[in-house]
């Protein structure tokens, strides 16, 4: 069993900006696995069930905001009997260009606040993660908060669009061949857009 957390923040008002790519991306995930999503409420998520290959995949878009999500992975994964090693969580990242994957087994929260809360919730840094670059604003009077909380442009949603797909070609690489590949195949590799800043 592998669990897939896509974190973002809840509401039409914060659908397709920067801090919202990790639902963009299992979103995608969904689309590809051709499952939908079922509202939880005991989990404060949307879930999905998938078999791949024989391995069930379970896909979680927590619906607290995005500073709580711990509040929604650590209790569905004691309900399922999974453990932090069955997990991989999705998220933005500004520090890592527009259109970049970074695969990690393990790590701090690196200032993200989901990611920040689910360790505090399963008292441990020891799952995996796929941080999905948002870039920065090319204005430096604009502020972060201000940046990954703007919508989206037409040519920003394609780069974030691109970042999607490419991110469920990791995930997949990752349940068939596991970490060390998905690493070695996605770590490196940009979209067709060679955009820097989304």
């Amino acid at each position: 069993m592998k669990v897939f957390v896509g974190l973002g923040n809840p509401g039409e008002q914060y659908a397709e900006t920067p801090h919202n790519l990790g639902f963009k991306a299992i979103d995608a995930l969904a689309a590809e696995l051709g499952v939908e999503w079922k509202t939880e409420k005991k989990f404060k998520a949307l879930v999905a069930k998938a078999l791949w290959k024989g391995e069930t995949l379970w896909l979680v878009k927590p619906q607290t905001y995005m500073n709580l999500s711990g509040e929604c992975v650590a209790p569905f994964l004691k309900y399922y009997g999974a453990t932090a090693r069955d997990l991989l969580v999705l998220s933005d990242d500004c520090d890592l260009p527009a259109g970049r994957l970074r695969i990690r087994g393990s790590g701090s929260a690196g200032g993200h606040n989901g990611l920040k809360n689910i360790i505090a919730h399963l008292g441990t840094e020891a799952f995996a993660r796929i941080r999905l670059g948002a870039g920065r604003s090319p204005d430096e009077r604009r502020g972060l908060i201000d940046f990954v909380l703007h919508r989206f442009s037409e040519t920003e949603a394609a780069v974030a669009n691109e970042t999607a797909q490419l991110a469920v070609k990791a995930i997949l690489c990752w349940v068939d061949q596991g970490l060390q590949e998905a690493q070695n195949r996605f770590n490196a590799v940009r979209t067709t857009n060679p955009q820097e800043q989304l």
